[in-house]
């Protein structure tokens, strides 16, 4: 069994906040979990999440997270310079 460090952004932090996730929060995921099982976990849907970084770069939803990754979850309209150059939003 593993644990992920989880991140949330903009919409998302008062959502999970008031679910009662830390920031950081630190999930148990067993041995690897994808994306799309992730947001379901967290009861999610993909409509409320436009990005998901794990360790730092995009990835769609039959990515494969495992035990130690550091995962992001970016919220729709969430502002920064970089959405381009990180993946989230095409040129």
């Amino acid at each position: 069994m593993g644990t992920i460090e989880l991140r949330f952004f903009s919409s998302l932090q008062p959502i999970m906040k008031a679910r009662g996730y830390g920031f950081p929060a630190h999930l148990e995921i067993g041995s690897s979990i994808t994306p799309h099982d992730l947001l379901l976990k967290l009861q999610l849907s993909d409509t409320q999440v436009e990005a998901i970084m794990v360790n730092g770069k995009v990835h769609d939803l039959c990515a494969v997270i495992m035990p130690g990754d550091r995962v992001a979850l970016i919220a729709p309209g969430t502002p920064g310079p970089y959405r381009v150059m990180l993946g989230i939003k095409k040129q």
